[in-house]
């Protein structure tokens, strides 16, 4: 009987090695991929999930995409195993992603789960213990198989059995990547996906924006978080939030992703940045909000400035003294707090 294994297909190289080590093996592969508001992959470098899915169509695999939701949000904000260097609860989220795979192997029909975790690689989620933690509590013990790194491992089930041949699996560990590019030379893997990937928890100018919105909303929801890679964040209100574009390119994502009842505002006399204020509207926040935008053009100090404002497809116009300082504004930043 052919079995059946279920990859977890990030986009990245390791796992894309894992997959073809399987296929190679003549096992049937299944991928599964999950998306999140905090991958650093963007349109302008091709997202993982892109990634993903031109991966499994090279192998002739299915591939079926998860996305994180709310669930994971409340993980991130109040994480079990605590964080890494940032807000990055990275074992945790190696649980939550297992856990969902667990469920989808009785929908999918596979006999067990791979992944392209290599011992050592990441400093949180790769060490021997963290390991241990995350399949105990994923619920896939015996069934969790790391083909790169399988030899420094007790047997899986997968092994004993015989699904798999245990001498053609590897034994890499460490951070680096030399074992793996000279693998994927060696089994013909090609048009490298993005070499690692990348977590916008990790870094460090990220958490002060993340913690901001645990902070100041009643509700989470995904929208706030991917929001979060747009241009600069200011908190002017206890719940009202600026985000000024720091190019074209934010400016086109700002006013696509303005929702209603949200204000766009805009300096009428000059090249200006978008602004967007999001949730709670009133006149103090709007003209705090014009005057920091104020500050990203070339509009003179100190003089009466117009302004176009946009709710809801209305437009209007205001005149706003340009008089905030830089120092005034530190107060409001989050980025750099």
């Amino acid at each position: 009987m052919k079995r059946k294994a279920l990859a977890l297909l990030s986009g990245g190289l390791d796992s894309t090695l894992a997959v073809k080590m399987m296929l190679d093996m003549g096992l049937d592969v299944e991928a599964l991929n999950f998306t999140s508001p905090f991958c650093t992959c963007t349109g302008k470098n091709s997202g993982c999930k892109s990634e993903a899915v031109r991966v499994a169509q090279e192998f002739n695999i299915p591939i079926k995409v998860i996305h994180k939701g709310l669930d994971y949000l409340e993980i991130v904000r109040n994480p079990k195993h605590g964080y890494g260097k940032g807000v990055n609860p990275c074992v945790d989220c190696r649980i939550y992603l297992l856990r969902k795979a667990k469920e989808y192997m009785a929908e999918c029909g596979a006999d067990f789960v791979i992944t392209g975790e290599v011992l050592g690689q990441r400093p949180m989620s790769q060490r021997r213990d963290s390991l241990r933690v995350i399949e105990r509590e994923s619920g896939l013990e015996g069934l969790l198989l790391r083909p790169l790194s399988a030899q420094h491992f007790e047997p899986t089930v997968p092994e004993k059995e015989g699904w798999v041949d245990r001498d053609k699996l590897l034994a890499i560990k460490g951070r680096s990547r030399k074992e793996l590019f000279e693998l994927a030379d060696e089994i013909d893997v090609k048009n490298y996906p993005c070499p690692a990937g990348g977590c916008l928890l990790t870094e460090l100018s990220f958490v002060p924006k993340v913690r901001d919105i645990f902070d100041h909303c009643d509700e989470l929801n995904l929208r706030d978080f991917r929001m979060l890679k747009i241009g600069r964040h200011f908190r002017i209100g206890e719940r009202t939030k600026l985000i000024i574009g720091r190019d074209e390119s934010d400016n086109k994502l700002l006013e696509a992703a303005i929702q209603p009842g949200e204000t766009s505002i805009f300096w009428m006399d000059g090249n200006t940045p978008a602004g967007v204020v999001m949730d709670k509207q009133d006149e103090t926040c709007l003209d705090l909000a014009m005057r920091i935008l104020l500050r990203y053009t070339r509009a003179e100090a100190g003089v009466a400035c117009r302004m176009r404002v946009v709710v809801n497809g209305e437009e209007s116009c205001r005149n706003v003294i340009n008089t905030i300082s830089e120092a005034e504004i530190e107060q409001f930043r989050i980025d750099l707090k």
